[in-house]
């Protein structure tokens, strides 16, 4: 199953160091049953769209606990054997256990350098817009008008260094 597991640039130099990465609790998005529900149409793509967009949303609540990490999200695209879906938290969110090798990680998407500033906002209001702030949600959507750019995994270590 493809996971997207939410990260920061920390996290990335971890798994860098490590070839392994720990999510946290266990945290990932994918694209379970009752996100497939919640929409009439839409390809699999789109669903997982969908999927990677909410772990990029978690990824700003990872920024907020880690102060010293780059003002990027970061979600790591990860082909597991089996994930849990936990409904009771949001529609995509999965539990999977242990951790995720390197060799079983198809993509790293990562924000550009120009939406480090709107990463930086959002990760202040995040949790105001979950609770239908509108004004946080106005934030919210300038950091989502950054696309993530999409990384090989044999371009980790290159990227790191470069950043």
């Amino acid at each position: 199953m493809r996971v997207y597991i939410p990260g920061t640039v920390t996290m990335l130099r971890e798994l860098n160091e490590a070839g392994e990465l720990k999510p946290l609790n266990g945290t990932a998005f994918a694209l379970t049953p009752t996100l497939r529900e919640m929409y009439t149409s839409g390809t699999e793509e789109d669903l997982e769209y969908v999927a990677m967009a909410d772990a990029a949303r978690a990824s700003l609540r990872l920024l907020g606990n880690d102060p010293e990490s780059m003002r990027r999200r970061v979600v790591i695209a990860a082909d597991v054997d089996s994930a849990s879906p936990r409904p009771d938290l949001d529609h995509s969110v999965v539990r999977i256990a242990g951790t995720v090798a390197l060799k079983d990680i198809a993509a790293i998407h990562l924000d550009a350098p120009e939406a480090e500033q709107a990463v930086a906002a959002a990760v202040l209001v995040v949790d105001a817009a979950d609770m239908g702030d509108e004004d946080a949600e106005f934030v919210l959507g300038d950091v989502e008008d950054h696309d993530l750019a999409w990384y090989a995994t044999q371009e980790l270590p290159f990227l790191l260094e470069l950043m």
